[in-house]
């Protein structure tokens, strides 16, 4: 509490109303009055904290709110007027609201308060931080308490309590009197500090409003680029001739990082049929190679998604100028390096080109995780793996080509390290052991991309637990050649 020097008083009551002379009545008279004086005076008091606790209650605007405040607190500690002087973020200080029962008194305390507002002002918090230490907020209410000494005339006493909100001062609640012989009674101070508690309630709650409102906010434009993000990816997979496609995406938060795409080396290829077109064009779609690609943006949420993107675009645009696949990741790569090497991430991607004709599948690494392959024939699993740099960490990385011949039968799996990153209750991660043994397993007991698929991540739900939830993105991809008789 802060409180200008005042003069010695005579006795006062424990809430500051003075005791009634009884020399002219009998002592039993002067008691029953004084317990009456003292019964209103509860009364007074409880009916316009009363009145605070419901505008705390109904008011939704704090400005309302606080324009209470002043008047309250002079109500409540019978004295004259009442200031609120609040703190603002950029460590200014501010006359919020002020009420005077005598316009003579504001015109004497306003200009004091406001000269020395204006004086804070003018030392100011130079960095314009937001966030400042308690020494540096010990020192502003120092420096106000010495204007205010400065400028305010001597018949006035203020009394002051400050407005804490997490432990932090946020403001003053004053309340002043040019009576010589008012009290500041313990009952008033109590007073004045529930009405001082109750304004910080409500900036407290203000802010938390405004501090939802972002997040609602923010929670929309995460939908929105989740929603978008999800549209990017395939919707389905595409018919090609001597292939079956099964894919699943798992996001860790709303917008992810993780990508896959099936692109067309020949945009025609998308184009549906028209009516009277032949059957022969929709087998020469399906005849025509296809890229089957899988990547991941180092990190997660709203920048890797953003990276997600635009790879996706520029990846698109590279396969059409129809290069090998280490060609096409090595000018990805140069297209990329200055953005990704700005924003301090990096892109693992694994492409791939299938020819129905040939069944040949051409690849190249990015330093992704090389997808298995099961060889129905000998019932073994191999790697697909090229040496190569990751997107975005040099300049002048360099690619290489490998292709594989595919028979009937045979399954590749391309994934993201959140499948084998991902932790049971105990700690332990699933690791690429347990994913081959998953993948053996159901290349023998399960026919067909889709079955494949949700037994994969059937197995990997299992070994996380119902309670726990995926720390990264989970991305397979199924890719099981088939008879074309």
């Amino acid at each position: 509490m802060t409180a200008r020097p005042f003069p010695s008083q005579p006795p006062n009551s424990a809430n500051g109303t003075p005791y009634i002379a009884a020399s002219d009545r009998t002592p039993v008279s002067a008691l029953k009055e004084l317990v009456a004086c003292l019964h209103r005076e509860q009364h007074k008091i409880q009916d316009l904290l009363s009145s605070l606790g419901f505008a705390l209650r109904s008011f939704n605007n704090l400005n309302q709110f606080l324009e209470l405040i002043p008047l309250m607190s002079a109500r409540v500690t019978d004295t004259e007027g009442g200031a609120l002087v609040l703190l603002k973020p950029n460590g200014q200080l501010r006359l919020q609201q002020m009420h005077c029962q005598d316009n003579q008194e504001c015109q004497t305390l306003r200009p004091a308060l406001e000269r020395a507002t204006q004086t804070i002002a003018a030392q100011g918090n130079e960095d314009g931080k937001s966030v400042m230490s308690s020494e540096q907020l010990d020192a502003i209410w120092s420096s106000f308490d010495d204007q205010v000494n400065r400028y305010l005339d001597t018949d006035i006493q203020l009394f002051g309590t400050p407005i804490l909100i997490k432990n932090v001062e946020r403001g003053r609640l004053y309340v002043f009197t040019d009576d010589l012989n008012y009290s500041w009674t313990p009952t008033r101070q109590k007073l004045v500090r529930l009405v001082a508690d109750q304004t910080a309630v409500a900036i407290a709650n203000d802010e938390l409003t405004v501090e939802l409102r972002k997040k609602e906010r923010l929670d929309r434009e995460l939908e929105i680029g989740a929603e978008i993000q999800l549209r990017l990816l395939p919707r389905q997979c595409p018919s090609i001739k001597g292939i079956e496609l099964a894919a699943q995406c798992q996001t860790a938060s709303r917008v992810g990082g993780d990508y896959y795409d099936f692109i067309p080396t020949n945009y025609d290829q998308l184009r549906p049929t028209q009516p009277g077109e032949n059957q022969a064009l929709d087998q020469h779609k399906a005849s025509v190679p296809w890229s089957v690609v899988i990547g991941d943006v180092m990190g997660k949420g709203v920048p890797a998604g953003l990276i997600m993107t635009m790879t996706r675009g520029m990846l698109r645009a590279e396969v059409l100028n129809r290069h090998s696949p280490a060609r096409i990741l090595e000018h990805l790569n140069r297209v990329m390096y200055a953005d990704l090497e700005n924003s301090n991430r990096f892109v693992t991607l694994f492409y791939s080109e299938y020819d129905p004709q040939t069944r040949i599948l051409s690849y190249s690494n990015a330093a992704h995780n090389p997808p298995f392959l099961w060889k129905a024939s000998t019932h073994s699993i191999q790697r697909l793996d090229t040496d190569g740099m990751l997107i975005g960490l040099e300049a002048d990385s360099q690619y290489e080509d490998d292709q594989i011949l595919l028979d009937v039968g045979d399954t590749i799996i391309y994934y993201t390290d959140g499948f084998t990153d991902v932790a049971n209750q105990h700690g332990d991660r699933f690791d690429e052991e347990n994913l081959i043994e998953a993948f053996r397993w159901a290349c023998e007991h399960r026919q067909g991309s889709q079955p494949i698929l949700d037994y994969l991540f059937e197995r990997v739900g299992e070994f996380m637990g119902g309670k726990n939830r995926n720390g990264d993105d989970m991305t397979l991809v199924v890719l099981q050649v088939k008879s074309t008789e």
